[in-house]
């Protein structure tokens, strides 16, 4: 099962400056697991104890997951994930 998966610029020091990058796994979280094994370090900078970190936004097929199961979320091949990290700032 084929799954490409977006990365962000912050952190694609994890990918070698991919942009993108191919993984497996039936649910969200077994998806970030695979990555861990080729990507090390990346998978504790998008999930927590188990959870979404709470400024990481992931999309799958651009839909927020947290409005689906989360990290629970199951996949399907060819589905595109998207991580997104939060941004949050402005004029005070």
């Amino acid at each position: 099962m084929a799954i490409e998966v977006r990365i962000p610029t912050i952190l694609r020091t994890y990918t070698d400056g991919a942009k993108a990058v191919e993984g497996s796994g039936d649910t969200l979280a077994e998806l970030f697991a695979d990555l861990e094994t080729r990507h090390t370090g990346i998978e504790a900078r998008i999930v927590d104890e188990g959870k979404l970190r709470r400024f990481v936004n992931v999309y799958l097929n651009d839909e927020d997951v947290r409005f689906l199961d989360g990290i629970d979320t199951k996949l399907a091949d060819g589905d595109n994930v998207t991580i997104l990290p939060a941004v949050a700032g402005g004029m005070v």
